[in-house]
């Protein structure tokens, strides 16, 4: 594994760690295939306004990341007299950002569907995106800048929504078995639900967000959104509005969990593949 800089968020997956990260992926699409969740692949970027229509810059504040525009005018003039090569592009020569680097892969799900009436069972999707977090440090392969969230999505009425995450977490949990992972399942916050309001007492007898963690890592997650993607999406399914719940791993996290526990990348790869 290489770093651009140290502390960047940067890395680089050699030819070893790619087949364990392709290896990895593979079992999840067979997941995904079994349960007819076909992939649909998304844009790299989001509208910010898309992405407000989910409260996305109250709730997560410190992750907004954004793309912008450069005019070449300013560029020129700002960067005239400037050491390079250029550390920081500065803000003055930067356009108002209309587009986002989302942290989340499912979010672009929500918003294809938006205004769709599903047949009454919902509808499943899977999908692998590049996603940013603008953390306060990073880490190797734990904790990067951009990174690869493969998910399952499950869209439909609230029984579906629920049993996707049972059958997920059943799923993930034979999986690490097979694997010889020590994992623990831990109940994690949602921030799309006001810590004092109803949604969050309901967490309590129905948790929203709970982690896939080994060694301290969390590797994926289950997530329950009850209907609130359906209601800023005006999604329905039957006569219902939608419910939605997803299955979710950072495939770099995974690369860096079973190279430790099979002492390699390459042995990491064998293992995965040899499930198949």
């Amino acid at each position: 594994m290489t770093t651009y800089a140290t502390g960047t968020g940067l890395e680089v997956l050699d030819g070893a760690q790619l087949r364990l990260y392709r290896a990895i992926d593979g079992v999840i699409l067979g997941l995904a295939a079994d349960w007819r969740a076909p992939e649909f692949r998304f844009p790299f970027l989001m509208r910010c306004q898309d992405l407000d229509t989910f409260d996305y810059y109250d709730n997560f504040p410190h992750l907004g990341l954004a793309a912008t525009r450069l005019d070449p005018g300013r560029l020129a003039a700002a960067l005239g007299d400037a050491v390079r090569p250029v550390e920081r592009i500065p803000a003055q020569v930067m356009e108002p950002a209309a587009f986002a680097l989302p942290s989340a892969a499912c979010y672009s799900v929500y918003l294809n569907l938006r205004g769709a009436e599903l047949p009454e069972e919902g509808v499943l999707r899977t999908t692998v995106g590049t996603c940013f977090r603008n953390e306060d440090h990073y880490r190797g392969l734990q904790r990067l800048l951009g990174f690869s969230m493969r998910e399952i999505v499950c869209v439909g009425p609230e029984d579906t929504a629920k049993s996707h995450l049972v059958r997920a977490k059943q799923a993930v949990t034979a999986l690490c078995g097979e694997l010889g992972l020590d994992l623990k399942l831990e109940v994690a916050t949602d921030p799309f639900f006001d810590k004092n309001g109803g949604k969050a007492k309901m967490q309590r007898l129905f948790p929203v967000k709970e982690e896939f963690v080994v060694n301290g890592l969390a590797i994926g997650s289950v997530n329950y959104h009850r209907n609130f993607f359906g209601e800023r999406c005006g999604i329905r399914a039957g006569a219902e509005t939608a419910h939605t719940s997803c299955l979710a791993f950072g495939l770099e996290r995974w690369v860096h969990t079973l190279t430790e526990r099979f002492g390699s990348a390459e042995a990491a790869a064998s293992a995965v593949e040899s499930l198949s």
